[in-house]
């Protein structure tokens, strides 16, 4: 069995669940135009079977965990991951995440992060989790240190985008020692 192993994990905003095929059309009517946005990667509607299909192939690797981001009624609004996976170091990276701009700004996204971190931390004992993004993504940088993560540092000229833009990427983490008071923060942000 591959770590970490598929999971569903459920609060009272959101519930993250094992990512299948079956997502794929509710996922791609969910994307809008977000595929639009130069600075990340997120699949067309007419690719998200192609992208589906990636995340299965690199969980079969044991190199990634793919969710797929729901509301509680089981609507499926976006995807994430636990990618970058290092069952030697125990670290994972959260990320490759998106979600519809209809639920964006709201507690979804924060209760989705604290359901992962949760499960890192504290099921899958992590010593760190980290979190990649452009770093012109000022909202995804935002996002992310809202959440308490700290920056490492800046990759420079890290890789290549699709657009052929050249990506620096912006490296954050949290810490096993951090985590019960980013846990506490987090509780009271949904509470």
């Amino acid at each position: 069995m591959s770590w970490p192993a598929p999971v569903i994990l459920s609060g009272t905003h959101v519930r993250l669940e094992p990512l299948t095929r079956e997502h794929a059309p509710a996922l791609a009517a969910a994307v809008g135009d977000l595929h639009k946005l130069w600075y990340t990667a997120i699949p067309a509607p007419e690719a998200m079977g192609a992208e589906i299909d990636r995340r299965l192939g690199l969980q079969e690797k044991g190199t990634m965990t793919p969710f797929a981001i729901c509301q509680p009624d089981g609507t499926p609004v976006g995807m994430t991951t636990y990618m970058n996976v290092d069952a030697v170091n125990r670290r994972v990276e959260i990320g490759s995440t998106w979600i519809s701009k209809t639920v964006q700004r709201g507690p979804l996204n924060t209760q989705a992060k604290l359901l992962l971190l949760t499960h890192a931390f504290e099921a899958l004992d992590c010593i760190a989790v980290e979190f990649r993004t452009h770093r012109l993504n000022t909202q995804s940088r935002r996002a992310i240190e809202r959440l308490g993560a700290q920056l490492d540092g800046v990759l420079r000229a890290h890789m290549v985008m699709a657009n052929e833009t050249i990506r620096d990427t912006a490296v954050y983490s949290i810490t096993a020692p951090e985590w019960p008071a980013i846990k506490a923060g987090l509780e009271g942000k949904l509470s």
